[in-house]
């Protein structure tokens, strides 16, 4: 008959390790038991962290684990006071930096929107270039002021406002700058400026 052993985490292939896949491949290629054994740091006699991770994700899922215990999670085998304290605050650093996060997008849907992102160049004595990319939801992920002064077609190069479209994988971009005049019609530059980026974008 033959017996299986189970191995620690030092005895797993080195590509199977999670600390070791993390720093090679990155947080994202880890699954959630992975995660958790970091986390841990080590298992118990028998069960390496990894497979104590899986106990936790098992008895509890996902929905349920955000809400456990400080008592329910010292209630499973191999989850120590340390342990049970380490999980409890990874799981609330995640959960406040998700919603910090989640305040802080903005969509952009409409002139209002545009304006309220643009708002701090509009008493500006110079002209100020603003440049805003947005993904496929209309979600803000990128803000940049392109150039300050005179605008025309020489002054803004395309690379400027592109490079930055295609470094945050941007698939709209909206353009907007001040007319420190007070005046809001486009000048014959802004007019000639516009059509080039167009052309540029195509």
């Amino acid at each position: 008959m033959e017996i299986k052993v189970k191995k620690t985490i030092k005895e797993l292939p080195e590509f199977e390790r999670p600390r070791e896949k993390l720093t090679k491949k990155g947080a994202r290629a880890l699954k959630k038991e992975e995660l958790l054994a970091i986390i841990l740091r080590t298992g118990l006699k028998g069960k390496n962290a990894v497979e104590v991770a899986k106990d936790i994700l098992e008895k509890y899922g996902d929905k349920k684990l955000l809400d456990a215990s400080y008592e329910e999670l010292r209630n499973i085998r191999g989850v120590g006071p340390t342990k049970a304290v380490q999980i409890l605050a990874a799981i609330e650093l995640g959960s406040r930096l998700f919603k910090e996060k989640s305040e802080k997008e903005v969509y952009i849907n409409s002139i209002q929107d545009v304006t309220k992102e643009t708002e701090h160049i509009k008493e500006n004595k110079k002209e100020n270039f603003v440049v805003l990319y947005l993904d496929a939801r209309n979600k803000l992920i990128y803000k940049e002021t392109v150039s300050i002064g005179s605008l025309n077609a020489n002054l803004v190069h395309h690379r400027e406002v592109f490079e930055p479209a295609v470094r945050y994988l941007a698939v709209q971009i909206v353009l907007a700058h001040n007319h420190p005049s007070g005046d809001p019609e486009p000048s014959e530059d802004d007019l000639v400026l516009t059509k080039k980026l167009v052309e540029s974008g195509k």
